[in-house]
């Protein structure tokens, strides 16, 4: 097996961790009790720990057995999602509505495995930092890591480079998959209001129509990508929610589009909102109604720096069974983008197993594979040991 030894074997006790924390999740900065349980578990190792930074984040820092001047960061998230859980088993979700549908649970878990391996072994020089971050589900400029950046992060626990992951089904069990450059989309929301003066529905012609131009607008809203974005970029417009009217027999005075643009591209993104707002307003023009338009960019593209991504290759290569250095680069977002754009790093995707049955992120049915975690643990670790080796 080529998890580390040490790992493996304590392996069935974060076992128990991560269901302890599946079955008592915790939503965006509300992670108190996982809070206090990390903090509880890094003392316990023997490792200097701050709670409450970013909100109800957690940080330890580990000083290793030789002097050095670096210092690595190595982050996992702890918030869970707004779902009520559909499984059945033990470690089930004991707060009604609220489940770890994305796997932080085994985020954390991996991390305070190899927090515990690397305090008992300390074979690296230099400091480690240990960063549980909250609220990565709440994203954009309030959520955990922006937060925590904001209120000094970095300047209080400096980190050299940092690491991350995140657990994927559809990989199998000990695959591991990083690249350079660009890995996960930027995101960015938007919100159209269209409105008028509202009418009896059998005498449309005596204002505008707000139903029939949200109609139009969302239908339209696709030519941004199809035709007013560069074929090379990758650029996705999805129009999420639709709230408007209370009669069937009343044409409302107005509906409320909102949805959200992903792109890698910079410049894709930046000729994204301007290209909305055009045709918001074009279709608004040809009906009558009125429009307002609010756009806020969210989460910056993930990328990886070029040396980090090569030293996570060269750890994930002493660990899984299989890395993947090119994989395709998804449209979902990571929070993680904002650390990335404050300190070089690199963020991979670790095998979870089969994504069949609900097994997929943010499904009720969603839940980590705990085969994963030596694998995770031991990534974290090798990466410590290989970095901070001189």
């Amino acid at each position: 097996m080529p998890v580390i030894n040490r790992i493996a074997e304590f392996h069935d006790e974060m076992s128990k961790w991560r269901r302890h924390l599946h079955a008592n999740p915790e939503l965006s900065y509300q992670e108190h009790q996982t809070a206090k349980f990390v903090a509880d578990k890094l003392r316990s190792f023997g490792i200097e720990v701050s709670e409450g930074i970013g909100g109800t984040g957690v940080v330890g820092v580990l000083y290793g057995g030789r002097r050095g001047e670096r210092s690595i960061g190595l982050r996992a998230d702890m918030d869970a999602l707004a779902i009520g859980e559909r499984n059945d088993f033990g470690h089930r979700s004991r707060n009604g509505g609220v489940m770890h549908a994305c796997g932080h649970d085994g985020h954390t878990a991996m991390l305070l495995g190899a927090a515990r391996y690397l305090a008992e072994t300390r074979n690296f020089s230099g400091r480690v930092v240990f960063i549980f971050q909250p609220a990565e589900e709440m994203g954009g400029a309030d959520g955990g890591a922006a937060r925590m950046i904001r209120e000094g992060l970095f300047e209080t626990f400096r980190c050299d480079e940092i690491y991350g992951l995140h657990n994927w089904p559809g990989m199998d069990v000990g695959t591991f998959a990083v690249k350079a450059g660009p890995m996960m989309a930027s995101g960015d929301s938007f919100e159209i209001e269209v409105s008028s003066k509202g009418m009896h529905a059998a005498q449309p012609h005596k204002g505008a129509d707000v139903v029939l131009t949200a109609g139009h607008i969302l239908v339209a809203l696709q030519q941004i990508a199809a035709r007013n974005t560069d074929p090379l970029d990758a650029l996705v417009v999805s129009a999420t929610q639709i709230h408007g009217g209370d009669a069937y027999n009343v044409l409302p005075n107005s509906v409320t589009i909102r949805g959200t643009v992903r792109a890698f591209s910079p410049r894709a993104r930046a000729a994204a909102e301007p290209a909305l707002r055009r045709v918001v307003e074009g279709i608004a023009l040809s009906t009558g109604a009125h429009f307002k338009v609010s756009y806020a960019q969210q989460y910056p593209t993930l990328v990886n720096s070029e040396p980090a991504a090569q030293a996570a290759e060269a750890a994930g290569l002493s660990v899984f069974t299989k890395v993947e250095t090119n994989p395709p680069q998804t449209m979902i977002v990571e929070d993680f983008a904002f650390m990335l754009e404050d300190r070089p790093g690199c963020y991979g995707w670790i095998g979870n197993g089969p994504d069949d049955n609900g097994r997929i992120l943010h499904s009720a049915w969603f839940d980590f594979n705990d085969e994963a975690l030596p694998f995770g643990a031991s990534y974290f670790a090798a990466v410590v040991e290989q970095q901070l080796q001189r």
